[in-house]
């Protein structure tokens, strides 16, 4: 039987369910709405893909070396709301009591970290691997072995994406071109630039016809006859923001290299332990992911969302 692996990515996972779901409060008065959306999120991917291992990748809450090449890089994002900062930590502590292992390391994004280890899985361990993430900077680390569960529309609705589904969402481009694609279109959402002018067709059209941002700028500078049939004023922007679509290809690239202590055995998934599970789930108030989880009849009290 072939193993599997689930890996979260954390951060995006807590920030779609605090803005999915309306507040919830445990008896202490504390805000814990992202935490219950993150870990009834997490129960249906257990669910969904019966993983042998689990990992939970965060960002670490500090500039990454993403900032320090550009620094206005997600300048844009509105701060993290004040009750939502304490449910970070909450859920590392929940991860902890129910032993999924949680990665993080300065100067890096959780991305980083996945694409990391889901490198390993797939290159060096052959093992399937399926990112959980409300993110579609992932899509760019599926191939044969890795697959993206894409969140859409809050919490509740998903898409399981693989190489095929990739091409059907973006005009044909290969998951490894989206990064080339961002190079020439930008992404708004983290403030990369890309170059002025150019849309969503374009870039499409372009990264498909060359392949990527490198073959196209070198058969530009050849005038070859396929960079001739570009539109003049396209040709110009793109020799003009050269450095630009450079850098912005850079700023949407995923490491696969952080230096982080990963043994997969340490990440194995033995499945929700009856006391460790309750406790976690009712300090937090999570009666009915209780009752999801647990066969026995749990307390009476629920505070059940959905």
């Amino acid at each position: 039987m072939s193993q599997k692996v689930l890996v979260l990515d954390s951060h995006s996972l807590i920030h779609r369910a605090y803005h999915a779901l309306p507040p919830l409060e445990t008896e202490k008065k504390e805000r814990v709405n992202a935490v219950y959306g993150f870990f009834s999120i997490l129960i249906k991917g257990i669910q969904d893909f019966n993983p042998n291992y689990i990992i939970a990748a965060f960002d670490f809450p500090a500039p990454t070396f993403r900032h320090q090449k550009f620094k206005e890089y997600k300048i844009k994002r509105p701060p993290t709301p004040e009750d939502l900062l304490p449910q970070f930590p909450k859920t590392k502590q929940a991860l902890s009591a129910l032993d999924i292992q949680v990665f993080e390391k300065k100067g890096f994004e959780a991305d980083d970290i996945i694409g990391t280890i889901s490198c390993i899985l797939s290159n060096q361990l052959g093992v399937e691997t399926v990112i959980m993430s409300g993110d579609k900077d992932n899509l760019q680390l599926i191939n044969e072995k890795t697959k993206v569960y894409l969140l859409k529309r809050g919490i509740k609705e998903a898409f399981l994406f693989d190489v095929q589904k990739v091409k059907e969402e973006y005009g044909g481009l290969e998951p490894g071109q989206l990064i080339d694609y961002k190079g020439l279109k930008g992404d708004s959402s983290d403030n990369i630039p890309g170059i002025p002018g150019i849309g969503d067709k374009t870039a499409t059209d372009l990264i498909k016809e060359f392949g990527s941002l490198d073959t196209l700028y070198q058969e530009i500078k050849k005038q070859t006859k396929k960079a001739k049939k570009i539109n003049k004023k396209t040709e110009e922007k793109i020799i003009e923001f050269e450095k630009q679509a450079f850098l912005s290809r850079d700023l949407a690239t995923i490491k696969i290299d952080v230096p982080i202590n990963f043994d997969l055995k340490n990440c194995f998934w033995g499945g929700f332990k009856e006391k460790e599970t309750k406790e976690a789930f009712e300090e937090l108030g999570f009666y009915s992911l209780i009752k999801r989880v647990i066969t026995k009849e749990s307390s009476k009290n629920n505070l059940s969302l959905f």
